[in-house]
């Protein structure tokens, strides 16, 4: 990364981001979200399966990953993280989750940039596939990679450098998400990062600070 665009990402100057071969997305928390309802639902769920309540903010928390690591965040509830993730997953029907997911307002943007543009993200592959469907965005990527106990998840390199593979990409690329799962995977790997703060930062707990960062990613990319 050259000096200049470093200088200007961190002071907080975004617009016009250019320079890149190609580009990896998030998908959950960065181009889509879900509706509050069902996120909601799914813990009310799956506390009836382990006989304790979630309130609203601890729902917000650990379906955002926000505040650190939610392994670490379920223990300081006193809660085991593999059978809440094994119930988690047993609720979470891909279906309706679907059916309840609906993209950013900015997200558009992406599905002009010049070059192989690759999402990689923690979404299981059967939501991830309808989402894409529903959404009817399938064709705005060249590449979809789903972490798995098998490739591995973020912050690991291992799944942003099997998406590069994927799109047959060389040169410099650019991983942007929300979490600091994101912008440590894009420097484990050797991407610039851009995180997009999606939520207000007190909720966070701390700062995210990747190679660019940006609110929304209006007017950020030069196409």
């Amino acid at each position: 990364m050259s000096g200049n665009r470093l200088h200007e990402s961190m002071s907080g100057d975004a617009t016009g981001v250019d320079g890149y071969d190609y580009w990896l997305f998030d998908l959950d928390g960065t181009l889509v979200d879900t509706e509050w309802g069902y996120k909601r639902e799914v813990f009310d769920r799956v506390g009836d399966e382990l006989g304790r309540g979630f309130s609203d903010s601890e729902v917000h928390t650990l379906w955002h990953g926000l505040g650190g690591d939610r392994d670490d965040h379920l223990r300081s509830l006193d809660l085991d993280p593999e059978p809440f993730w094994e119930t988690f997953d047993a609720v979470d029907d891909d279906v309706a989750r679907a059916e309840a997911t609906y993209l950013y307002d900015d997200a558009a943007a992406v599905k002009d940039l010049d070059g192989p543009v690759g999402v990689v993200t923690h979404c299981p592959e059967p939501i991830t596939e309808r989402v894409l469907d529903r959404l009817d965005v399938r064709d705005w990527f060249d590449a979809v990679v789903c972490c798995s106990q098998e490739i591995g998840f973020k912050p690991d390199a291992e799944p942003v450098r099997r998406t590069v593979s994927k799109l047959d990409a060389e040169g410099d690329g650019l991983l942007a998400g929300d979490g600091e799962t994101d912008v440590g995977a894009a420097h484990n790997a050797g991407l610039a990062s851009m995180h997009v703060e999606r939520h207000d930062p007190h909720d966070r707990g701390h700062c995210i600070v990747g190679d660019h960062r940006v609110t929304s990613f209006d007017g950020v990319f030069s196409v």
